[in-house]
């Protein structure tokens, strides 16, 4: 069975930096373009930045400039590094395997405050 488990997430205050991680198991992780999203309450699940297999990747316009997203696949790894974290970047936030609707981890919460 696919599991994706996230961590790294917690309190930051506004401008400060947090590294997120997701670890991959029961699929070979190589072969898979991952992507992260983020979920505040009462809004839609949103993309945040995308990782292909081949280790190209691509931003949306909400973190664009302040995140990097990366891979260990030695490891079974992918990364979401922050910085410059604003307010509004408190959610949480998911590990997502592109090419499934379903296969999803379950969430680790980012706080930035004011």
């Amino acid at each position: 069975q696919v599991r994706l488990v996230e961590s790294g997430g917690g309190l930051v205050q506004a401008g400060g930096s947090l590294r997120l991680s997701c670890v991959v198991s029961g699929i070979i992780f190589e072969n898979l373009d991952m992507e992260w999203y983020r979920q505040t309450p009462g809004k839609q699940r949103e993309l945040v930045a995308m990782i292909t297999s081949g280790g190209s990747t691509n931003y949306a316009a909400p973190l664009r400039g302040r995140c990097t997203i990366s891979r260990d696949n030695a490891r079974n790894k992918l990364y979401l590094q922050m910085g410059s974290l604003k307010p509004e970047d408190t959610a949480v936030y998911y590990c997502h395997v592109r090419s499934s609707l379903t296969i999803w981890g379950q969430g680790t919460q980012v706080f930035v405050s004011s």
